[in-house]
């Protein structure tokens, strides 16, 4: 009997010990367990992508919603957009600079025309981009208009490559005195020329098959790499504190001024419109920039067209789609300097349509002034709700109107 119960409790021993080995092996550190069913759903998926910084699992629940534009996201996400503060980049549209890469992972983009009739976009990054870093090409320079809006989002960082500025520039449009003005040069702003490399690389082969692309539609970076570079100099969700009269006053975060618009979800399929396509011109007769959005309503998507030809991400090599696209009309003085610089009224109100769902809502802008948000409303008077996903805002003069 003896002989027998002694394979047998070397046996139990060894299962036991294998047992202890396993799951010392997701032991926390501190004692504690971290079989937890939802960190799990959270994290413990393999990052086979070399670019993604958070493992989300397929049934990890989406239940936090994007302040930005109200898209649903896991609470994983979450804990790292609650780190960060927006990233807006200065991303251009010459026609040889096409296509662009980071469009489609922008939870907010806005489009108008920055000289002549050439437009420049800019992406507002926050929640998309936090499971996986996104190139972002080519960067160019800032813009009057665009930090005006910029300033909604309550000091994000702002990318860039330099900006317009000196004497011959008209003072309304000097952008790099503007970003010293409202303070954001040693708290929120991200100028390549004191960066540099390795956050901005000049990628000369950035687009295949153009061997000779010029300089200034090289410049590329990524989500990563500047919310690094917002990390190490203090830029993060909390402004850095300041001294007032040799009292040290505590930072804020970022949300607390920001003022968030209102969310929907997707209507119903037999609930949708048969708006079909809506299209408009920055500038009459440069059908180069001309866009056209075409309204698919199995995915309640828009799918755009610019120039005449598919709208393509260089990241994914997919059409670019919007769940919501906007027209914002405003007053637009051309060429107010010898280096035909447009300056573009960001304040007062305005006419606006907003599509989604297959249908328009004839809408009305207002701004108050350079820090208040642009907000929508209808025909009533009521707050426009936004369908959960990317919003897509096209600014326009006041001589262009859409055609739907």
């Amino acid at each position: 009997m003896k002989r027998i119960l002694l394979p047998a409790l070397i046996v139990y021993a060894l299962s036991a010990g294998v047992t202890f080995a396993a799951l010392s092996m997701v032991s926390s550190g501190d004692g504690s367990s971290l079989i937890n069913p939802a960190a799990i759903q959270q994290t413990a998926v393999p990052k086979a992508d070399p670019n993604a910084r958070i493992a989300i699992a397929p049934e990890a629940p989406k239940n936090e919603e994007c302040p930005l534009n109200g898209k649903m996201y896991t609470t994983a996400e979450k804990e790292s957009w609650d780190t960060r503060r927006p990233l807006a980049v200065m991303i251009e549209n010459h026609t040889e600079a096409r296509p662009q890469s980071g469009l489609s992972n922008a939870d907010v983009v806005y489009e108008t025309v920055v000289e002549g009739a050439i437009t420049r976009f800019m992406p507002i990054f926050y929640c998309e981009s936090q499971a996986k870093d996104t190139i972002v090409a080519p960067v160019r320079s800032a813009r009057q208009f665009f930090l005006d809006i910029a300033s909604e989002y309550n000091m994000p960082l702002y990318a860039h490559v330099g900006g317009s500025n000196g004497d011959d520039t008209d003072p309304r449009v000097r952008a790099l005195e503007h970003i010293s003005d409202y303070g954001w040069s040693l708290r929120n702003d991200l100028n390549q020329f004191s960066i540099g490399y390795p956050t901005f690389v000049r990628n000369y082969n950035r687009i295949p098959g153009k061997d000779d692309l010029a300089t200034e539609h090289t410049m590329e970076s990524s989500t990563e790499r500047l919310w690094a570079v917002g990390e190490k100099r203090k830029y993060t969700n909390m402004s850095p504190e300041t001294k007032v009269k040799g009292k040290v006053v505590p930072g804020t975060d970022w949300k607390e001024k920001f003022v968030k618009w209102a969310f929907q979800d997707d209507a119903a399929q037999d609930a949708r419109g048969t708006t079909a396509q809506v299209a408009y011109e920055f500038w009459s007769g440069y059908t180069d920039f001309a866009v056209q959005w075409n309204y698919d309503a199995t995915a309640n998507t828009y799918k755009r067209i610019m120039g005449g030809e598919p709208h393509v991400d260089l990241n994914t090599g997919k059409q670019i789609e919007t769940k919501n696209v906007v027209i914002l009309q405003t007053k637009e003085l051309p060429s107010v300097d010898v280096h035909k610089h447009n300056y573009i009224v960001t304040s007062g109100t305005g006419k606006a349509w907003v599509f989604q769902n297959g249908k328009v809502i004839e809408a009305n802008w207002s701004k108050k002034d350079r820090e208040s948000r642009t907000m929508f409303t209808d025909a009533k008077g009521k707050p426009v709700q936004f369908v959960r996903g990317q919003i897509w805002v096209s600014v326009i003069n006041k001589e262009s109107t859409p055609t739907f």
